[in-house]
């Protein structure tokens, strides 16, 4: 299935799944699962991290063990919180600072979920175990999730 139509059945089932829910965890919890669900392998890890202070804390996920805590402006994920804009990475390894939670990691999406007055709260950070596996139709679509999560739940 092309990505694009995958993106578009992950929108249409992720809406109502998540429509009147107030608990963040629970709302993460499936958004992950229904993430890997429907984009399959190209998600080897997929999950959020939540402010808390001065850090990242890890949040619902699926995938291998990650790490807990990534400070404000350390690599892909507290860079993405501190420019409150999407990261897309190609290749890990050429990102300054990348943080290797998991070895297996060779490309990187982080997209930031604001509240209304659009501070960061969270980041939506997904590993692909292929190199370049996500580009700008990843970033819309991925945008898209963030802003209807974050709708929802801040």
């Amino acid at each position: 299935m092309e990505k694009e139509t995958k993106y578009k059945e992950l929108l249409a089932r992720l809406v109502p799944m998540i429509d009147g829910e107030t608990n963040a965890v629970s709302v993460m919890a499936n958004a992950s699962a229904l993430m890997r669900e429907v984009m399959g392998d190209v998600y080897f890890w997929v999950g959020f991290y939540t402010v808390n202070g001065d850090m990242l804390e890890l949040g619902p996920f699926q995938g291998t063990s990650a790490c807990y805590r990534i400070k404000r402006g350390r690599g892909v994920c507290g860079t993405s919180w501190s420019q409150a804009k999407t990261l897309v990475v190609p290749d890990v390894e050429e990102f300054p600072g990348h943080i290797a939670c998991s070895s297996l990691s060779r490309s990187e999406i982080v997209v930031p979920l604001k509240n209304n007055a659009g501070t960061v709260c969270a980041v939506l950070d997904i590993d692909s175990s292929e190199l370049a596996s996500f580009d700008d139709v990843d970033a819309k679509y991925l945008g898209e999730v963030a802003q209807k999560i974050s709708e929802v739940i801040y």
